[in-house]
């Protein structure tokens, strides 16, 4: 008997309860929960992680620390602010698969990219050239290219690039062809490639480049807190990340930085006397003494208001634990690239993030002509996405507040603007925050 339902209303039924009954199954459903969006689908943890009720709790009780103890709160807060760095390095350690004393959270990417560069150039003999990629974040290369002037080398000459075959990934066998093509002393990669989510095997450029007396160092920023990391048993030298992502550590969250413990002793390129050691700092002898920890990198007092939030945020990671969290994502980012594939690839969507999953981070970047436009008819819908030039909208769904219901409503919501052609009212043009 016809009941004045239409085939495309029967499907979408059909897609709705698939995603919920995928949901009613997911173990880590409760901690959506224990956030709150600015919006219905919050799409952009990739960009920025939304707030956290242990986060602002964290944020409260620096606020009346500094309340009640003023200048003791150095020694009697808890944790106290003078090894707020080292307490946040050893919350950090278990995501990243390294020991307390080799993280610390400190600074931000761009200036620990400074530092943790300038620090590795310093230890190099007469091998001078640097190894990055092409599709690099640009805060890595304009950081790069300073620590090569300020030593008087020219980065045309010393800064080296892998090139990409497709415009959208960069392969680890061309990774370490260009080891034995250039004279590098650093191979500096991401770990996922910020625009098109490519997971980089950071074990195997890390061998490859120790087997040629290579430093390898990786920027972080895309992983840290969705991509279990195994650090220490990977040998990397050095790393780098932002909090404010995945770790949902707040806008203009601490950084954060890796050291293996076999560089410990070294004196930074950019030393300061919060990276002096401990136990003799307020000694204030001139002669710097470097930390025997990643501490050593730090260069100024951690800033307490942007580091009380990711204490709590961190609370909530090892609660779900990270290889919960891998697992929930890499099925996210498979649902959302299936529904790319039935859904919207008739509107002229392509998937530009690597269908293994063991090759893509937390986020799918989708291909249009048009995403721009798309992308700003998504957010005035509630949909948050962020776009990237030329034609990328990045689709996160975050495992700890994101359902597989969110993200059946994101490739809707989708077909529908470009099926009815919503997005062509607004303007082509990018400008400004994207």
């Amino acid at each position: 008997m016809d009941d004045g339902t239409s085939a495309d209303e029967t499907v979408r039924d059909r897609g709705v309860e698939q995603a919920r009954r995928r949901d009613d199954k997911d173990q880590l459903r409760e901690f959506a929960a224990r956030f709150e969006t600015p919006d219905d689908l919050y799409l952009d943890g990739n960009s920025l992680g939304p707030i956290s009720d242990s986060a602002e709790q964290r944020l409260d009780e620096a606020v009346e620390q500094w309340r009640e103890f003023g200048i003791k709160g150095w020694s009697s807060a808890e944790p106290p602010w003078f090894w707020y760095g080292e307490r946040l390095g050893e919350q950090l350690a278990p995501l990243l698969g390294a020991s307390p004393e080799e993280c610390v959270a400190t600074g931000t990417t761009t200036t620990n990219i400074h530092t943790l560069i300038g620090t590795f150039l310093d230890k190099l003999d007469d091998r001078t050239g640097i190894l990055v990629n092409e599709l690099d974040f640009p805060t890595d290369h304009y950081a790069i290219r300073a620590q090569l002037r300020q030593r008087g080398l020219d980065p045309d000459e010393n800064l080296h690039l892998v090139e990409s075959r497709d415009g959208r990934t960069i392969e680890t066998e061309d990774v370490v062809a260009a080891m034995d093509e250039h004279e590098v002393g650093i191979v500096f990669m991401p770990s996922v490639l910020y625009r098109s989510g490519q997971l980089f095997d950071i074990e195997t450029i890390t061998r490859e480049a120790h087997e040629r007396d290579i430093y390898a160092g990786f920027d972080l920023a895309h992983s840290v807190g969705v991509v279990s990391h195994q650090l220490a048993t990977h040998d990397v030298d050095f790393a780098v990340w932002c909090s404010y992502k995945y770790l949902n550590g707040g806008p203009g969250a601490v950084g954060g930085l890796y050291v293996n413990e076999r560089h410990f002793g070294t004196t930074p390129a950019l030393a300061g006397w919060w990276g002096h050691e401990k136990e003799t700092q307020f000694d204030m002898d001139l002669e710097f003494t470097p930390a025997e920890s990643a501490g050593a990198w730090q260069i100024s007092a951690v800033p307490l208001f942007s580091s009380a939030p990711l204490l709590g945020a961190l609370e909530l990671h090892h609660e779900a634990g990270i290889d919960a969290i891998r697992e929930k994502s890499v099925d996210l980012t498979s649902y959302l690239i299936s529904l790319v594939d039935e859904e919207l690839s008739a509107y002229g969507c392509e998937v530009g993030t690597p269908r293994d999953p063991d090759r893509r981070g937390g986020h799918v970047a989708i291909e249009h002509p048009d995403a721009y436009r798309i992308s700003q008819a998504l957010r005035d819908r509630g949909a948050v996405v962020d776009f990237r030039q030329p034609d990328v909208i990045r689709v996160c769904p975050s495992p700890l507040y994101v359902g597989f219901e969110e993200v059946w409503e994101f490739s809707q919501l989708t077909a529908d603007i470009i099926e009815d052609d919503i997005y062509q009212s607004y303007d082509a043009d990018p400008s400004g925050v994207t």
